[in-house]
Formats: structure tokens, sequence, C-alpha cells
């Protein structure tokens, strides 16, 4: 069996990678784009833009009175179902274009399974609402929305849509061949389709969750105990993101779509780690 490929970046050790993952490769981070997304939702907020509470059909054609804010889609309490309609295939998301999302725009009081804010179910679509509704109220791409009010301020390049194939990192099929990754760049990129360097992916949980460079964490994040985590996956990826309460932090990529492993491994290590004085990051890391 072929060993996979993984990185480990923390505050407690030097970094590491092994069976040919990289620290300046772009890898798929999946749902880890979710907390960038909801960065730009607190930014645009505190830009005046827009309000968190602010209903849904503000900013996009969705049925009046669904009751569903920029809140309950950020927080995956919009009672909107995991995934969008229709997908399946081998590249489940690649036909999730703007048409199919406006579609879905149309019918969203249908789509929901519940009443907004009663319950949290996590939701891929969800994001890709979210997403649109943020570019909507301010008027630019998905993409510049990122670039101008988290990547920017805070200095960090290697984060892409669609970095190039020769910079790219994927998954092999059974006899060695590179795999082709899901098409995630239409309507469902907000939700999980960004690409990163492990180096950058790990620079942004560190300057989002330890250094708070850009102010309180944004509601996507995932809390449980002492931990403020978030993981994502993929076909053939899979990331864990975690930082402690007292800033020790972590961030494990595999080139595996096992996300349980993934995410074990992050948090046995974290497990394992001293506990910090000082909260900071080793230089580096």
């Amino acid at each position: 069996m072929r060993p996979v490929p993984t990185c480990v970046l923390s505050s407690f050790e030097e970094p590491r990678a092994q069976d040919g993952h990289a620290l300046d490769a772009y890898v798929q981070i999946g749902s880890l784009t979710k907390p960038l997304t909801g960065t730009i939702l607190v930014r645009l907020a505190a830009a005046g833009v827009l309000r968190p509470d602010a209903p849904v059909e503000e900013f996009l054609p969705v049925p009046s009175g669904t009751g569903i804010t920029l809140r309950h889609l950020a927080e995956h309490t919009s009672g909107l179902p995991r995934l969008p309609p229709g997908l399946g295939g081998r590249d489940p998301y690649a036909s999730f274009d703007a048409g199919a999302l406006n579609t879905v725009l149309r019918g969203l009081d249908v789509i929901a399974v519940r009443a907004p804010g009663t319950q949290e179910e996590y939701s891929n679509l969800g994001y890709a609402v979210l997403g649109a509704a943020l570019s909507s109220a301010a008027g630019l791409p998905y993409e510049e929305l990122l670039e101008r009010y988290v990547l920017a301020p805070l200095g960090i390049d290697e984060v892409a849509v669609r970095p190039p194939a020769e910079l790219r990192l994927t998954g092999h099929g059974p006899f060695g061949r590179p795999r082709r990754p899901w098409t995630m760049d239409g309507a469902i990129l907000p939700a999980g389709g960004l690409w990163a360097t492990p180096r950058a992916a790990a620079r942004l949980v560190t300057a989002l969750l330890v250094e708070l460079r850009l102010g309180e964490p944004a509601p996507s994040w995932q809390t449980s105990g002492r931990l403020r985590w978030h993981n994502g996956a993929t076909r053939d990826a899979s990331v864990f993101a975690a930082v402690r309460h007292d800033g020790a932090w972590v961030l494990v990529h595999r080139l595996t779509g096992d996300s349980d492993g993934t995410d074990l491994m992050g948090v046995e290590l974290l497990s394992a780690a001293p506990e910090h004085t000082n909260g900071r990051p080793r230089e580096g890391s």
C-alpha cells in the first residue's frame, strides 16, 4: 500500500512533510475555505457594507419571507440541506455553476428542510448562498473579496482558485497516475473550492485564530471543548486545523479523502503537545 503523502505544521514541532508532500505545493483545502468566507462576512460588516442579521433576500433573488439571514448561513443554522440538489457523478460540483445556483435560489423556500435558527446542520449549499450574497452586497466577485478583505490585510499569498497545474499536488490512482481533482471553482467555491500551500494555510490559521489580526474569529469556526477548529475534504485531499485555548495550534494535510483519519491525527498531535505559556507559535512554523 502506498504511504499517504502528509504534511504537518504546528506550534510545537518543526514543519514536516513526507511521502511526496511539500510545503510549497498547492493542495485542495476543501471546507477550510469556509472560515475565510466567514471572515469576509465579518469584515464587510465591520466596514458597514452589510449587517450579519440581514435577510438573504436583501441581496439575492430568493422568495421573500424565508427568514434566512447571513448569520444563519455562516453558522449552519439556515435550515438548508448539506448539498445542492442534483449533484452526482465523478466530478459532482462541476455542473453547479451560476445558473444552477440561481435555480436553487428561486426555490430556496422549498429546498429548506426546516425553519432557520432552529437547528444546526452543516451545509455546503448554505455557504454557496452566503458567498453569492457577499458578492452581491459588495458588488465584487468572491475572489476579489477574498483578496481585499482577508489575504492582502494579512500579507498572505499562495492561496488560489485555479493554481497552475504544475504547482498542484494531487492524489494518485491505483497505478500511480495523478487523479483529476474535483471542479470546485463555480458556485460552490465559497464553501470549499480554494487551493493553498500548506504553509499559507498555516499562516491563515495562526493569523485568524492565534494572533487575531482581523479581530474576533468568524462564526464559521467550530468549537469543541478547548479547541477551535475546522476541517475539510475533497475526494483525494483532507485537512484539519485547530487552535487550543493556550494558543498551541496544528495543521495536518493529507492526500486522501479520509477526513476522519486526518482529524484524528491532528487531535492526537495537539492533545500530546505541551501547554503553551505565551500562546505564540514557534518562529518559522
